[in-house]
């Protein structure tokens, strides 16, 4: 399957990739750099705005601007001013944790994890924002804190710790955010490296981002079945999301951090921005309601 590279951007973690509908946009992060990316596919252009710190993610706000989860908490950020807020740093006595991925859930509020910058195990953990802005710990012990996603029925969550190799499903209460029920869903063959970002599809398939695995990969959660596999012309990919105007077009992020010259060479393209037709569309990502 053909996977056309969108924009040469060279980015040292892009990750975050997220479509926003309604403005019909594509928003993604340059990790380190600390940049939030906006991506217009039909002018062909692609925003950059300096951040000043770390940042993990980013979704579309219900009002105006954006939501960010940053190296120090929550943040709302004014996309015309390029102003930046802190709304609640739950991790602040932690200062060698950084949040990383997250999403917003169907009722609106604001789901991301933290890792350890310097890779400790199980210092991390997940939390919700809820639109009043009080802020959750959810889970604790997490060690990569990756990509987090819902089912079509708004009945289970589906949640990544990259070291894991597993995708769990919890059920999931929609009206309180409360989570339950713990099983696996997906096993990550180490051959396909580990997974990272995801997203759900219109037929309720997950896809899964796979660093240091080159591809994206399509499973059926209740069979556990891989059912389609797209390889990317880099090896560490990170996040995908459905965009385009009828949602049928998947955008891949993809990093260079770490990758060797000789790496670079066989993929100069890693960093970069890709977008593929996978044949199936995707659902409307949520924005923040608060």
């Amino acid at each position: 399957m053909d996977v056309e590279l969108v924009l040469d951007a060279k980015a040292i973690v892009g990750e975050g990739a997220i479509w926003h509908a309604r403005r019909q946009r594509l928003y993604w992060v340059d990790i380190v750099e600390g940049e939030v990316h906006i991506h217009d596919p039909a002018r062909g252009s692609d925003r950059a705005i300096k951040i000043g710190q770390m940042v993990g993610t980013v979704v579309p706000r219900r009002g105006e601007g954006l939501m960010l989860a940053l190296h120090h908490g929550f943040a709302t950020l004014d996309t015309e001013s390029e102003k930046l807020a802190i709304l609640s740093d739950p991790e602040q006595h932690l200062p060698d944790n950084r949040f990383n991925d997250g999403k917003c859930d169907p009722a609106g509020r604001f789901w991301a994890g933290t890792m350890s910058i310097s890779k400790k195990q199980g210092a991390g953990s997940l939390y919700c924002m809820d639109p009043d802005h009080t802020v959750r710990r959810v889970l604790g012990n997490v060690t990569i804190s990756n990509g987090i996603a819902w089912s079509l029925d708004r009945s289970i969550m589906y949640y990544i710790d990259t070291p894991t190799r597993q995708v769990v499903a919890f059920d999931y209460n929609m009206e309180t955010g409360a989570i339950g029920r713990r099983r696996v869903a997906v096993h990550v063959p180490e051959n396909l490296g580990k997974p990272d970002g995801m997203t759900v599809d219109a037929e309720g398939a997950i896809w899964i981002a796979h660093w240091d695995g080159g591809c994206v990969t399509r499973w059926d959660p209740n069979s556990e079945t891989l059912e389609q596999t797209i390889p990317v012309p880099a090896s560490r990919v990170t996040s995908c999301a459905f965009g385009g105007p009828n949602l049928d077009e998947l955008y891949i992020t993809t990093a260079r951090i770490g990758l060797s010259e000789t790496d670079l060479t066989a993929q100069p393209h890693a960093g970069g921005l890709f977008r593929t037709r996978p044949g199936v569309c995707g659902v409307e990502a949520f924005e923040f309601s608060g």
